[in-house]
C-alpha cells in the first residue's frame, strides 16, 4: 500500500486488478449499464489512489475501498440527476419496487433506511450500499447467514412500507 501512497504506477495497477471484480459485483447489483459500471469503478479507484494515505488502517480495507467506490457509484447518479434506481430489491420485487422509488432521491432513502432498527439497518446497508455477501454479514455481526437473510428480507418490507407512505403524501400534498 505505501507504493501506492508513493504514486508507484505498477502497485496501483495492482490494487485496481485485485478490487475490480469486487468493484464490478458491487456496482452490477445497482446497475445493468456495462459502461457505467467501468466508470463509476474508475472514478471510486481514482478517488481510492488521490486518497490512499488518508487510510488510518481502521477497519477493513476492502470496506475502505468499497465506500469510496459506493460513494462513485452515488456521484454518478447524482451528476445524471437520476432518480435513486440502484438499490438492490430481488426480481420478484423489482417492477413494484421502482416504481415506488421514482420519487425518491438519495439522501430521502438513506433517512428512511437510517429509521430502521439497528442491526436491519447495518444489515441493508452492508448488502444493499456496500455489496456484502450474508456470510460476510453474518461474520462481521456475530449473526448466522440465515439471520441476516432474515433482516434484510424485514428491512426490505419496512422500506417499501415507508417509501409508499412517502408516495401517498406526496400524492396528496
Amino acid at each position: 500500500m505505501q507504493d501506492c501512497v508513493e504514486n508507484d504506477r505498477r502497485a496501483q495497477e495492482k490494487l485496481y486488478r485485485h478490487f475490480f471484480p469486487l468493484m464490478l459485483s458491487m456496482c452490477r447489483r445497482h446497475t445493468n449499464d456495462q459502461e457505467a459500471a467501468f466508470t463509476i469503478i474508475n472514478d471510486g479507484m481514482l478517488k481510492v489512489f488521490k486518497n490512499i494515505s488518508s487510510y488510518n488502517f481502521k477497519g477493513s480495507f476492502e470496506g475502505w475501498v468499497r465506500r469510496i467506490v459506493y460513494r462513485a457509484l452515488s456521484d454518478y447518479y447524482r451528476k445524471e440527476n437520476k432518480y435513486l434506481k440502484f438499490l438492490v430489491f430481488e426480481e420478484k420485487e423489482k417492477n413494484t419496487s421502482q416504481n415506488a422509488l421514482a420519487g425518491l432521491y438519495y439522501e430521502d432513502l438513506l433517512q428512511l433506511t437510517q429509521s430502521l432498527p439497528d442491526k436491519m439497518s447495518k444489515v441493508f446497508h452492508m448488502y444493499a450500499i456496500e455489496g456484502y455477501n450474508h456470510k460476510e454479514i453474518g461474520d462481521h455481526l456475530g449473526i448466522s447467514d440465515g439471520t441476516s437473510k432474515w433482516y434484510l428480507s424485514e428491512a426490505r418490507k419496512e422500506l417499501k412500507a415507508k417509501i409508499a407512505i412517502q408516495n401517498n403524501q406526496a400524492a396528496k400534498g
